[in-house]
């Protein structure tokens, strides 16, 4: 069997699973081992790459067409601030 050492575990959470292993009637050890085997167990779902996941959202309406415009439409200044940028450099 493989041993892992964890170091520097602060006494809170030492003191947490302490009481969690006798609340569950076992050794801190055997609920240590307990608490990982659920952890590796849960399902993790893998999220695709962004392109993928852009590609699987327009999959259903592709730009096999031009796009078109928006007319009269009011295009202003973009706001960027009141700052003026600072010349004495």
């Amino acid at each position: 069997m493989a041993q892992v050492v964890v170091r520097h575990l602060d006494e809170g959470l030492k003191q947490a699973l302490k009481s969690r292993a006798a609340a569950h009637g076992r050794s801190m050890e055997e609920e240590i081992r307990q608490i990982l085997r659920l952890s590796i167990a849960e399902e993790i779902p893998v999220q695709s790459a962004l392109g993928t996941r852009m590609a699987e959202r327009f999959a259903s309406d592709p730009l096999d067409a031009p796009i078109p415009e928006w007319r009269d439409e009011l295009i202003g200044p973009m706001d960027i601030g009141d700052e003026k940028p600072d010349d004495s450099a």
